[in-house]
């Protein structure tokens, strides 16, 4: 597959890249040289401002790709074949697939000026996906999907090699017990508290806990072991070890025993990551220190991680990552809201739009986490399993990547959480049960 064009950017070349990758297996040529253009016999796309040749696929190219600048940008939406497109053009494709793909990929409008919520994160109330009512679509892989079509019916004897689809469980564990290991003094105030407020249950149940008359709620991981052996899924795990305590970071002290060893038993069965604290986003060195001390827990490289709360800002929190040697980062979602923030489900790498160029950090976007479906959409239990089968089903249709997050606590005896364990196991054993969807990532 070649493309000519008459300039050959670094933006071109990344979204070009991508897109080769998802369709056939490598990425496109691109070519300045008309005449070598000209004289092949294979697939050709014409991305230029006239036809070069008969046999081709003109699209005419939008701006976007041949600026080296960041400006607001006039977005009007319209449909082809049911989804929403923009960056209108000429052509046989009536728009630039390239241009708007990048827009939506490199995150462009959180480079713009923006409004922040409560935790000082972009806030998905900004985005292009959520004010055009594409959120809960990823609308890239759809329009990778018909253009595959339009591939092969113009060049039939092109071959294809549309991606497996994959679906990967990964849990967060930023609160790894309810009442165990907590020390005397953190148990002494859980206690008063819970006195102060006439709050029986919870003195009972912190009893029965520490006097190891019952399990503590928060407990999960002999359960999820259970469930991951019975369909043979892999999930990951990503582990807080801040050494300071603060108002979002409260797992328990990475020098305790108790933590190291749950961490050790997990990285020994699973890929472990990094799930950096909420000070480490103000403090890279910070950052540095929690991956050092994983690694030294697991004896293990950390390259993978996800940010506490999803919070993450754009450009400087991926700098942070790679610097600090991370590959591969799992948080390009919303911690507000479920859905495709980037508008695809499939591994990407990032792009520093400020330096315009592509890095050596892969994205791994996830669409649902079961926090935003509880605190923020305020869904019951049944209710945010019809929203897991329904991305279950739209990503497994275009052959993605289906990756959610999961909290340890949920998945225990808290009666606050009461059926979101039950919902869980059921969409687990319906979808996982043939052990059809989990090649290693």
């Amino acid at each position: 597959m070649v493309i000519y064009t008459k300039t050959i950017t670094p933006r071109l070349l990344y979204i070009s890249d991508f897109w080769g990758n998802e369709i056939i297996g490598k990425p496109f040529l691109l070519t300045t040289d008309i005449n070598f253009y000209r004289e092949q016999d294979f697939a050709k796309i014409n991305y230029s401002d006239d036809p070069v040749s008969d046999n081709e696929i003109w699209i005419k190219p939008h701006t976007l790709l041949f600026e080296n600048n960041i400006s607001e940008q006039l977005i009007t939406t319209f449909e082809i074949n049911g989804q929403k497109v923009f960056f209108r053009t000429a052509g046989h494709y009536p728009f630039d697939l390239f241009a708007a793909s990048f827009y939506l990929l490199s995150r462009y409008e959180e480079y713009l000026p923006h409004s922040k919520d409560v935790y000082g994160r972009y806030a998905h109330e900004n985005s292009l996906a959520y004010k055009e009512g594409f959120l809960e679509q990823p609308l890239i892989n759809f329009w990778m999907q018909d253009f595959r079509k339009a591939l092969k019916d113009t060049f039939p004897q092109l071959i294809i090699h549309p991606p497996t689809f994959v679906f990967l469980p990964s849990y967060d564990v930023d609160i790894a017990w309810s009442y165990k290991h907590k020390g005397i003094w953190r148990n002494a105030g859980g206690f008063l508290q819970s006195l102060l407020n006439a709050d029986w249950r919870h003195v009972q149940k912190r009893l029965n806990v520490l006097l190891v008359r019952t399990k503590d709620p928060f407990d999960s991981y002999e359960w999820l072991n259970q469930l991951h052996d019975q369909v043979e899924v892999k999930p990951c795990y990503f582990f807080l070890v801040a050494e300071k305590r603060g108002k979002y970071d409260r797992n328990i002290s990475p020098s305790h025993r108790s933590i190291r060893e749950l961490i050790k038993d997990h990285s020994l069965k699973y890929d472990a990551g990094i799930h950096p604290s909420w000070n480490s986003g103000d403090d890279q060195s910070v950052l540095k220190s929690e991956i050092d001390l994983l690694q030294k827990i697991t004896g293990n490289s950390i390259l993978k991680s996800r940010q506490h709360y999803i919070r993450f800002t754009l450009p400087v929190t991926f700098r942070h990552l790679i610097e600090s040697g991370i590959q591969f980062d799992y948080s390009m979602g919303y911690g507000s809201i479920n859905g495709f923030r980037a508008s695809v489900a499939s591994p990407f790498f990032w792009y520093d739009l400020e330096k315009d160029n592509q890095t050596s950090l892969k994205l791994f976007p996830f669409c649902f986490m079961e926090a935003n479906s509880y605190y923020e959409q305020k869904y019951s239990a049944e209710q945010a399993l019809d929203e897991m089968r329904h991305y279950y089903d739209i990503v497994k249709s275009i052959n993605g990547i289906m990756i959610m997050i999961w909290h340890n606590h949920f998945l225990g005896t808290d009666i606050l959480y009461k059926g979101w364990r039950e919902v869980y196991e059921q969409f687990i054993l319906e979808t996982c049960g043939a052990n059809e969807n989990q090649p290693a990532l």
